[in-house]
């Protein structure tokens, strides 16, 4: 099927999806994204339990839960020959060039976003970068080797990346709503396990793409964007979830174009990405804290140890005792708790200009010196129960305001890593469409 080239200045390219046949279970298709519930097996298992021998995402991706598992390669090598097995079998098939209208319910809240393919050629995650594509929080470099043992060599991607644009106009997603009601419908299902509902609208009219490239580049203007932040690099498309999947991509691309010519490189389906866009503007759009969780130590150990870092690196330190409210400001609250045991630390002074920064700065001196695992979680009655296991500390974290995400990055760079979440676990996205990797 040929591919229309819709020239654009910001690097977008207009996919062509792949979706499972009509008659396919979509709930048992869906799975969430393979960076949530890290530390409970139990949630995947039920996911598994679920599927059966259903054609399913799962049977494509590999929970994090299981990374450095003894049969991890064993996994990997699975999920690859399912790739090309899906494939074949016709369980994947292409649907006709556009983007894909997304509307997402859970827990009662809607977002919209609209799924594209951005090119890693304008995305650099490293901190001070001047790309149109940026990372919002630090990436952590020693997290991709593993998850380029899955993207290389792979026959396609499955993406549960979230990129935001700061669209107070809302000119890009917006006014495809008018009208979704006469878009065809790819999908429209519950998600399993809690996840809410989803549907996907197909956007494939010349217009309704040309109109959304035309937004994009006006929000990328250079002289509008300087009159709004002052003389500074356009960021046009910041990381919302799933930076790190981004990164493994572009390190795949990055080893992929060493092997091609220039002309080669200019089309090859590795040198783009497939995301959902979301306006950061949606009511929809929820910023969550990511918590903290300690494996390995004995509470008061750790809270002592933990009391010595900051106090050396913040002004003063308190510990204030039973449950506590996380708070940033002038004064950083930051709730622990392990067993019973329910306190906080009060950072007076703070270094750091968030409460993320102030604790993973001492979390990360107490681990590189004594040993022991961080985890990131989300939601706090899970960081309370996991807390309740032996040698396990869980601590809360205050909600970053997402009006200030855009600004922060532009102005300071990228924020301390897993600085935020766009909604809790259950609420993260799904995997649903698929794109191909290889001509």
């Amino acid at each position: 099927m040929q591919q229309r080239n819709y020239e654009n200045s910001v690097g977008v390219l207009v996919p062509q999806v792949m979706l499972p046949p009509q008659g396919t279970d979509m709930e048992k298709w869906a799975v969430v994204a393979c960076d949530q519930f890290t530390s409970q097996k139990e949630y995947w298992q039920q996911a598994r339990d679920l599927v059966g021998d259903a054609p399913s995402t799962l049977d494509l991706i590999l929970p994090e839960a299981y990374l450095d598992a003894p049969d991890e390669e064993e996994r990997i090598a699975a999920i690859k020959a399912n790739m090309l097995s899906y494939l074949q079998k016709g369980w994947l098939l292409p649907q006709p060039q556009g983007f894909v209208l997304v509307e997402r319910t859970a827990n009662d809240n809607t977002r919209h976003g609209l799924v594209m393919a951005l090119d890693l050629e304008q995305y650099d995650y490293s901190k001070g970068s001047g790309t149109l594509i940026r990372a919002t929080e630090g990436t952590i470099v020693s997290r991709i080797p593993p998850r380029l043992k899955i993207r290389r060599g792979a026959a396609v991607e499955l993406p549960h990346i979230l990129v935001l644009i700061d669209d107070p106009q809302r000119t890009v997603i917006e006014p495809l709503l008018q009208k979704a009601a006469t878009l065809p419908c790819l999908y429209d299902t519950d998600l399993m396990l809690g996840g809410g509902h989803i549907s996907g609208r197909l956007v494939a009219g010349e217009e309704d793409i040309t109109q959304v490239l035309t937004a994009l580049e006006k929000l990328a203007d250079k002289k509008a964007f300087e009159e709004k932040y002052g003389a500074y690099p356009v960021l046009l498309f910041a990381m919302g979830d799933g930076n790190h999947s981004l990164a493994t991509a572009k390190a795949n691309w990055e080893a992929i174009k060493a092997t091609l010519t220039e002309e080669q490189r200019q089309d090859h389906p590795a040198r783009y990405a497939l995301v959902e866009l979301n306006n950061v503007h949606d009511e929809g759009i929820l910023f969550e804290p990511i918590h903290r969780v300690v494996f390995g130590w004995e509470g008061e150990k750790l809270i002592t140890a933990l009391k010595e870092k900051l106090t050396g690196q913040n002004a003063a330190v308190r510990i204030l005792s039973g449950e506590q409210t996380a708070k940033g400001g002038a004064t950083h609250v930051i709730p622990f708790f392990y067993g019973e045991r329910a306190g906080a630390f009060a950072v007076e002074g703070p270094s750091a200009q968030l409460a993320v920064g102030t604790l993973q700065n001492a979390i990360d001196l107490v681990l590189q010196e004594q040993g022991g695992q961080v985890d990131y979680i989300h939601g706090s009655d899970v960081v309370k129960t996991l807390s309740k296991r032996p040698q396990t500390v869980g601590f809360l974290l205050p909600t970053m305001e997402k009006g200030e995400l855009f600004s922060t990055v532009i102005y300071d760079g990228a924020l301390p890593r897993k600085t935020f979440s766009m909604g809790e676990a259950a609420e993260k996205r799904y995997y649903m469409e698929a794109r191909l990797l290889e001509k």
